[in-house]
């Protein structure tokens, strides 16, 4: 199993990479800008080759640039459509001066369309935003939704959906949360509701296009469709849960990021030694 966690770019790119060496990452997910703000700061090429020497020297893989969150893809404003289009344009071509492995997407929010056609409107709109880029080896994942107000990709069919759509446009996948399919009714907390959630994963977004699993517990209940993180074994999901979830013959090969709150100093550590210790991993590597 490799495991990590989301790291700050405070002080330099490069620093993302040192951050996840220390807490004993095996993998990373970073921004690679401001993540709620439209104006992005122009980033000398020696930043880049700073990042990529420190990612290498750590031996660090994957690493996924989770996208801006004020990318809607899907939205009915051609204002708002255009903004997402030139950030998630930039998204792309930062992750592939970095060298990361994949982009994390939210498919976005359907608000007044009709959500089949704001489905469409996410693939029309990934078309233009990649149009003509070299991409190298960079892959786009969408990522799964807890379902709040009109957000798309909560459920497993209309992700496969929009997943079917963008690997027309480029190579894409998926990249799961533990807690959002807990807030959106699948209960992975259970033995028996794992079992089921894995089969739905297979039968519609592919188990094999799942190349990412942010690895989260749940402040809130099954179906509360209110995305809110906990640290592992202390939520809805709790220690069994996870432990099954890490030790599932169909997930455990999947590099697993924890983006769980940082309540004191030290948390990202500890969440990654508990899922390395549910995992039963060798912890001696972070002592």
């Amino acid at each position: 199993m490799r495991v990590g966690v989301h790291t700050s770019i405070a002080g330099g790119l490069a620093n993302a990479a040192h951050r996840a060496h220390q807490i004993g990452c095996d993998a990373f997910q970073m921004f690679s800008a401001n993540p709620r703000g439209w104006r992005v700061v122009e980033v000398p090429v020696a930043a880049f080759e700073a990042f990529r020497e420190a990612r290498a020297g750590f031996e660090l893989a994957p690493v996924a640039v989770h996208a801006n969150y004020l990318i809607n893809l899907a939205s009915a404003d051609s204002i708002i459509r255009a903004l997402s289009e030139a950030a998630l344009r930039s998204e792309f071509e930062r992750a592939v001066a970095l060298g990361a492995d994949y982009v994390v997407l939210h498919p976005g929010c359907a608000k007044n369309a009709e959500r089949a056609r704001a489905c469409r409107t996410v693939v029309e709109s990934l078309g233009r935003a990649v149009r003509g880029l070299k991409l190298n080896r960079l892959a786009l994942l969408l990522e799964n939704t807890a379902g709040q107000g009109t957000a798309l990709g909560a459920d497993l069919d209309e992700l496969a959906e929009i997943l079917a759509g963008a690997s027309r446009v480029m190579p894409a996948g998926v990249c799961l949360d533990t807690a959002h399919l807990m807030a959106a009714g699948y209960p992975v907390h259970t033995p028996g509701g794992l079992a089921e959630t894995v089969r739905r994963i297979d039968a519609t977004v592919g188990l094999g296009n799942v190349r990412l699993i942010h690895a989260n517990d749940s402040k809130t209940a099954l179906g509360s469709h209110v995305d809110r993180h906990e640290h592992i074994g202390r939520g809805h999901i709790g220690r069994d849960g996870f432990r099954r979830i890490v030790r599932h013959p169909k997930l455990r090969r999947v590099p697993f990021i924890c983006e769980t709150p940082i309540d004191k100093p030290g948390d990202d550590r500890r969440n990654v030694r508990m899922m390395r210790s549910l995992a039963q991993i060798n912890l001696a590597r972070d002592r």
